[in-house]
């Protein structure tokens, strides 16, 4: 186990400074004047040579990327341009948001998926089956945002149910703040559920067809004991890996629903630092999303050897 979660490590390292190093060159290596970007073709010539000293734009490529390496690692990102802010404090402030609406439509995507997915495969050609087949390609074809504004027209205009956007802050309570993130995590949720469940039923249909599964049936066991002793958990590995990545996805939709629901997270500061040009911003959330997703899939795949202990023999 200890090999194999050295292996993991090294590899989460290895792409988070990978990411670092491709975000570095796209916004400050390749042709081009950041500063000039920033502030406009039609800035003063001393007020662009200020900006680009206080950018570190006067240093050499590799140094500016080391110290920039040392600020990520410090806790020291830097001032956002617009906001005159530290932009760790921004990123603070929007975490507060994101990561629980993030999490929260993981958790609401999981729990439609597993049993939409159990049912379809149990009620395999079947309408259960059908029907599930159904929700998840409307589910795919349909863009995030779309089920958004639904959501708002149905629960916010016509019911009156819930605001249509907005955040009160933690500190109105814990109620009123999860019930602001409520329909834009269930906005998020339905397209990755519906991805999530078409894997679940045919993971659960493969393990079904094996041997074990069958001795099982031949000894006496029930199908629901069947189920939940010996499917599930078998099942679950590919689940828990599409889990994984479904967390990145969630992350980049956030970015459009938080803007739909006029939430103050990450996406909306992304959004907001694309229209305003604060290069300093984008780049350190850019790399802090990264580094988040490939926070995740390593813990996914701590999990996924925990189900499995073939991926621990194998790092042995």
């Amino acid at each position: 186990m200890l090999a194999f979660l050295a292996r993991r490590t090294v590899t989460l390292l290895v792409t988070a400074l990978a990411a670092s190093l491709v975000v570095f060159v796209v916004l400050e290596v390749l042709p081009g004047d950041p500063a000039l970007l920033m502030l406009g073709t039609e800035a003063r010539e001393d007020t662009l040579a200020a900006l680009r000293t206080q950018m570190g734009l006067d240093r050499p490529a590799p140094v500016r990327y080391l110290d920039w390496i040392g600020g990520l690692v410090t806790g020291n990102l830097g001032t956002s341009y617009t906001y005159d802010v530290p932009v760790e404090k921004l990123i603070a402030d929007r975490m507060a948001v994101t990561l629980p609406l993030t999490f929260l439509a993981l958790a609401m995507s999981t729990a439609i998926a597993i049993p939409l997915g159990m049912l379809a495969a149990n009620r395999h050609n079947r309408p259960g089956d059908w029907g599930v087949m159904a929700f998840s390609q409307i589910g795919m074809a349909i863009p995030n945002f779309w089920f958004g504004i639904l959501l708002i027209l149905v629960f916010s205009v016509q019911l009156g149910w819930f605001d249509s956007g907005g955040f009160p802050g933690w500190d109105a309570g814990l109620g009123p703040a999860l019930k602001a993130l409520l329909l834009p995590a269930l906005a998020l949720a339905l397209v990755e559920a519906a991805i999530l469940a078409r894997v679940a039923r045919s993971a659960i249909l493969e393990t079904l067809r094996e041997d074990y599964v069958r001795t099982a049936r031949a000894k006496g066991l029930s199908r629901a004991a069947v189920m939940r002793r010996h499917v599930l958990r078998n099942a679950l590995i590919p689940v828990s890996t599409i889990i994984g990545l479904q967390f990145g996805f969630l992350l980049a939709g956030a970015i459009v629903v938080e803007n739909v629901f006029y939430l103050p997270g990450l996406g909306r500061l992304v959004f907001q630092a694309i229209a305003q040009r604060d290069l300093i911003v984008i780049m350190n959330v850019v790399v802090m999303l990264a580094v988040l997703v490939v926070a995740i899939n390593f813990v996914v795949d701590v999990l996924y050897a925990l189900i499995d202990p073939r991926p621990r023999a194998r790092a042995a």
